[in-house]
C-alpha cells in the first residue's frame, strides 16, 4: 500500500491545518486553563469543527457524517497535536463512534450518530479502572436486572458527556476477556456520580461512580458477554488516533526548536551552527519521519480492516509515544532556561506528550502487546 495521501486527503489536511491554527491554537488551551473553564473546550469552536466534518469524520454519510475514515481522522488529530487544540474529538468522534459502528443497534446508530456528527452530542467512553491501562481488568459488575455497580477512572470528557458508554463484567473473573458487556448510560441517571479531574496537560477527564444504575436491554452495545470484541476495536481506534496526535506534537516541537536554533546567538554565532545540536536535530528528524510512515500505514490498515491492524496500532502507539517524549525533551533542553517557564508554550507540548503516551497504554504496554500478537 502506497504511503502517500490522495488529493482529497491533502485538501482535507490543509483545511484542518488552517482551521486549527486560527480557531484552536495553543493560546486557546492556555486561556481555558487560566480561566478554569468548567467545560475544558469551546463548544462554539467544536460546533464549527463539526460543520467542517471533524465530528463526523468516521460517521458514514447515511448517518450525517463525511465517512472519511481513519486516515481522515488521523490528519485532523495530527493538526490537533500541532496546536494542542482542546476538543472532544478523541472521546466522542473516535471512541464513541467506533463503538456504535462496531456494535450499535440500528436504532442506536440512527439516533446517536447524526447528533455526534452535528456536534450536538458528546459521548464519553468509560472503561479503565486502574491507574495504568489494563483493558480487561473490569470489576464494575452488572447484576440482577441489569444494575451497574463500579468505578471508572480517566473518563475523557466524562464531566460534560451527554451519554456514557460503560464496560461492565456480566460474567467471568476480573481480567478475563470474556464476560464483558458495553452499556449506554445516561449521566443524569439515578446512581451516577461524576467528578471532574483536571490532568497535567490541562485537559479534563472524570471519575465515574455507578451505584445500582439501572440499564435496559436496549442499552447494550454489541453482544452480551462478548463486548471485548467491540472494546478492542474502540481501543485500537483511540490508540491509532492518539499516535497521530503525538506525531503532531513531535512535529510542532521540532519545528519550534529548529526556528529557535536559527535565531538564538551564543558566543557571537547562531547556536544552530553547533555540530552537536545539528546531530541531535538530524536524529530527531529521522525519528519523526519513521513515526509519520507507521502512523499513516496503521490508519490505512484500520480503514482496510486488515488482520495485522492491531499489531500496527501497537507499533504506531509505542513509536509515537517514544518519539514525542524525545522531541519535547529536546525542545525544552535546546530552548534552555526559557523552555522551563510556563510563559513559554513548549512546556504545554511536553505535558501533552506525557499524558497522551499514557492514555490507552504506554510504549511498554504496546511493545509487550505487539510481542503477544506476534506469538511470543
Amino acid at each position: 500500500m502506497t504511503l502517500v495521501l490522495t488529493d482529497d486527503q491533502l485538501m482535507f489536511r490543509d483545511a484542518a491545518k488552517r482551521f486549527a491554527a486560527e480557531r484552536a491554537p495553543v493560546a486557546q488551551l492556555r486561556k481555558l486553563r487560566d480561566d478554569l473553564d468548567p467545560v475544558g473546550f469551546s463548544r462554539e469552536v467544536w460546533k464549527e469543527m463539526a460543520d467542517m466534518g471533524w465530528a463526523g469524520v468516521l460517521v458514514p454519510e447515511e448517518h450525517g457524517g463525511v465517512g472519511f475514515g481513519f486516515v481522515g481522522a488521523g490528519l485532523i488529530a495530527t493538526e490537533i497535536g500541532r496546536n494542542l487544540s482542546a476538543t472532544p474529538m478523541l472521546s466522542s468522534a473516535v471512541l464513541a463512534v467506533t463503538a456504535l459502528l462496531q456494535g450499535g443497534t440500528p436504532a442506536q446508530k440512527e439516533t446517536l450518530l447524526p447528533a455526534i456528527a452535528g456536534g450536538d452530542l458528546v459521548i464519553a467512553f468509560a472503561t479503565d479502572e486502574c491507574v495504568r491501562h489494563t483493558p480487561y481488568h473490569i470489576s464494575t459488575l452488572c447484576t440482577g436486572k441489569h444494575k451497574l455497580n463500579g468505578r471508572k477512572l480517566h473518563v475523557l470528557d466524562g464531566h460534560v458527556a451527554d451519554r456514557l458508554i460503560v464496560s461492565a463484567r456480566t460474567s467471568g473473573d476480573i481480567g478475563a476477556r470474556d464476560g464483558i458487556t458495553l452499556f449506554l448510560v445516561h449521566p443524569q441517571a439515578s446512581g451516577v456520580t461524576i467528578t471532574r479531574s483536571s490532568m497535567v496537560d490541562s485537559r479534563n477527564s472524570a471519575v465515574v461512580e455507578l451505584r445500582d444504575v439501572v440499564v435496559e436491554e436496549a442499552d447494550i452495545i454489541g453482544t452480551f458477554d462478548k463486548g471485548a470484541i467491540v472494546l478492542d476495536a474502540v481501543l485500537d481506534a483511540g490508540r491509532a488516533i492518539l499516535a497521530a496526535e503525538l506525531l503532531g506534537v513531535a512535529e510542532e516541537s521540532f519545528e519550534r526548536t529548529l526556528n529557535y536554533l536559527r535565531e538564538r546567538e551564543q558566543f557571537g554565532v547562531k547556536i544552530g551552527t553547533f555540530q552537536a545540536l545539528q546531530h541531535r536535530a538530524a536524529h530527531l528528524f529521522c525519528e519523526i519521519e519513521l513515526v509519520r510512515s507507521v502512523v499513516l500505514r496503521t490508519l490505512q490498515a484500520l480503514d482496510a480492516q486488515e488482520p495485522t491492524a492491531s499489531s500496527l496500532v501497537c507499533l504506531a502507539k509505542a513509536k509515537a509515544s517514544d518519539v514525542a517524549r524525545i522531541a519535547t525533551n529536546e525542545a525544552v533542553q535546546m530552548h534552555g532556561g526559557i523552555g522551563m517557564t510556563d510563559e513559554f508554550d513548549i512546556g504545554f507540548f511536553m505535558k501533552r506528550a506525557r499524558a497522551a503516551a499514557e492514555t490507552f497504554g504506554d510504549q511498554y504496554y504496546h511493545t509487550d502487546r505487539f510481542a503477544q500478537l506476534s506469538g511470543y
